[in-house]
């Protein structure tokens, strides 16, 4: 067993929590499907309750701690050196419809860098964190980035507008934060989005860097409006100049 710092453990713990209460509605969705209004406001509400589970959970031990949340934005309480950064449901649209690939995302920010981050997809109970130096992991085996030398073996990820720009090998999932993931386990080589939210990529920004791949600097850019390019080390600089339009 790994050894992990108290803060990811809290961060585990709080995921796995929050996590009942979004299985528990990802069941009761595809019944919503056939009715006429839709599940549309219920899976609302489920991001809502899961982030309050999520911020009472991170809150119990490390009180002063700040947040930068998807729907509530920043709470700052009285240590704005340290922050959670959290997005409850990544792939919102996904659990909508009832298709099962979203993740509950978490990350520790400390005096400007991401120091832990976890995406925990609770349907494949696919638990993925980072910390820094430490490492990236699944489930307690440790991740490494793919090696595949040829673009054209590749496997790469991103939005629609992503998919729509380049001529490699895509795939479009609807969830950015398992994008990075899975670039940091092997089974994607890159993953490029641009306009994306912090909350989406903090955590899998960590991962794939602490599994040996590259990520550009995101640190430059607005927290709402992020251009993210990430991907193994050897394959970064094909993709790069695959996408020095995009």
């Amino acid at each position: 067993m790994i050894s992990i710092s108290s803060n990811l453990n809290l961060m585990i713990k709080a995921a796995e929590k929050a996590s009942k209460s979004a299985i528990r509605d990802f069941g009761e969705v595809e019944k919503l499907q056939v009715s006429k209004k839709g599940p549309y406001d219920f899976v609302t509400k489920t991001d809502k309750h899961v982030e309050k589970i999520l911020i009472e959970e991170l809150s119990k031990s490390k009180k002063n701690y700040s947040f930068i949340t998807e729907e509530t934005g920043i709470i700052n309480n009285k240590d704005k050196e340290n922050f959670w950064i959290i997005d409850p449901i990544d792939g919102t649209t996904n659990f909508l419809h009832g298709i099962p690939h979203f993740a509950i995302c978490i990350a520790f920010k400390s005096e400007e860098e991401i120091i832990s981050g976890l995406i925990f997809d609770p349907i494949k109970d696919e638990m993925f964190y980072a910390e820094k130096n430490k490492g990236a992991f699944l489930n307690n085996q440790r991740l490494r980035v793919s090696n595949k030398g040829s673009i054209e073996d590749c496997l790469f990820s991103s939005n629609h507008e992503g998919v729509k720009f380049s001529d490699l090998n895509m795939r479009y999932s609807g969830c950015a934060a398992l994008d990075l993931a899975y670039v940091a386990s092997g089974r994607l080589d890159g993953f490029f989005h641009n306009k994306i939210n912090l909350w989406d990529v903090a955590a899998g920004t960590l991962m794939v860097q602490e599994a040996g791949g590259i990520v550009n600097d995101i640190s430059q850019y607005n927290i709402n409006n992020i251009d993210i390019r990430a991907s193994s080390s050897s394959i970064n600089n094909k993709m790069l100049e695959n996408l020095k339009n995009f």
